[in-house]
C-alpha cells in the first residue's frame, strides 16, 4: 500500500530529524529522493549515503529556506537535478524545514518576527507555488505542522501561530490543486524527544516527564513516530485524504 516505486520526492529539511525520517521511510517505500539543508555538508553527505543504501537515488541540495532570495537560484538546481536522473517532473513535495523560537511574547523583536514568517511561512508558500508546476497530476504535498496549534504553550506564541497559516495554507491548497488529483495535508507532530528539541530539554530537564505524563499513550514521541506517517500519505492508500491537519501526538492533552 505505501509502494512509491518510480516516484521523486523533495524533502526539505532532510538531512536530520522529522525531514531525515521522512526521507527513510519514503526511501523505503522506493522513492527517489532529494533533500535539502542549510549548512551542515557532512550531516546531509551521510543522510544521502544512508538513502542510497536503502536502494534508491538521492542526492541533496544546499540552500538557506529564509525568505524569497534562494528560491529562483533552488528551482534551478532542482530542474538540473530532475533532468540528471531523465526526469522533468516530480511527485512528492515534503515542507519539512523550518526554525523555532520560545521567547515570552514581550520579548519577540521584529527582528525574530521577520525571521519566524520568512522561514516558516513565506518561504514554504513561494517554494511551493515554484515547485507545484513540476510536480505531476496526482502528486503529493505534506506540510509539517505542529500540535501546538490546538494546545497552548506561552513561549511558542508567536511560532505556533506561523504554523497555524500553514495549516490554513495547507486546507486551502487542497481544494486549489484538488482539479489536479494532488493531495494537500499537515502533519502536526506532539512533543518529540529529538535533537530539534535537544536544547528545550536539556534547559528544563522535567519537561520530558511532564510532556509524557500529559499523553494519552504515556511517553513522548520519537521521530520515528512520524516518519511512518508521512510516507503513507504520500502513497496511494491516502489518495482520498486532502486538506487535512494529521495530529500525531500520543494523544497529548486530549
Amino acid at each position: 500500500m505505501t509502494d512509491l516505486k518510480g516516484k521523486i520526492a523533495l524533502v526539505t529539511g532532510g538531512s536530520r530529524s522529522l525531514g531525515q525520517n521522512a526521507a527513510q521511510h519514503l526511501a523505503d517505500a522506493g522513492a527517489d529522493i532529494i533533500i535539502t539543508y542549510v549548512r551542515n555538508e557532512e550531516a546531509a553527505r551521510n543522510s544521502v549515503r544512508d538513502l542510497e543504501e536503502r536502494g534508491v537515488r538521492a542526492t541533496a541540495i544546499q540552500v538557506d529556506l529564509t525568505g524569497s532570495a534562494s528560491i529562483p537560484a533552488f528551482t534551478r538546481s532542482f530542474k538540473e537535478q530532475l533532468s540528471e536522473w531523465g526526469a522533468d517532473r516530480f511527485d512528492i513535495l515534503v515542507n519539512n524545514a523550518g526554525i523555532t523560537s520560545e521567547k515570552p511574547f514581550g520579548q519577540i523583536t521584529e527582528e525574530e518576527l521577520d525571521r519566524l514568517y520568512d522561514t516558516n511561512y513565506k518561504s514554504l508558500v513561494l517554494l511551493t507555488q515554484n515547485l507545484e508546476p513540476m510536480l505531476n497530476d496526482g502528486g503529493r504535498i505534506i506540510t509539517m505542522g505542529t500540535g501546538l496549534t490546538r494546545v497552548t504553550f506561552s513561549p511558542m506564541v508567536v511560532y505556533a501561530g506561523m504554523k497555524a497559516a500553514v495549516e490554513t495554507f495547507t486546507r486551502y491548497l487542497a481544494q486549489d490543486l484538488g482539479k489536479r488529483g494532488i493531495t494537500v495535508n499537515a502533519v502536526a507532530p506532539g512533543g518529540i524527544d529529538n535533537d530539534f528539541n535537544a536544547d528545550r530539554f536539556e534547559a528544563m530537564p522535567q519537561m520530558r516527564e511532564y510532556l509524557a505524563s500529559q499523553t494519552a499513550l504515556g511517553r513522548m514521541g520519537q521521530t520515528e513516530d512520524i516518519g511512518p506517517i508521512t510516507a503513507f500519505l504520500a502513497s496511494d492508500a491516502a489518495r482520498w485524504i486532502t486538506g487535512q491537519r494529521i495530529e500525531a501526538s500520543g494523544g497529548f492533552k486530549l
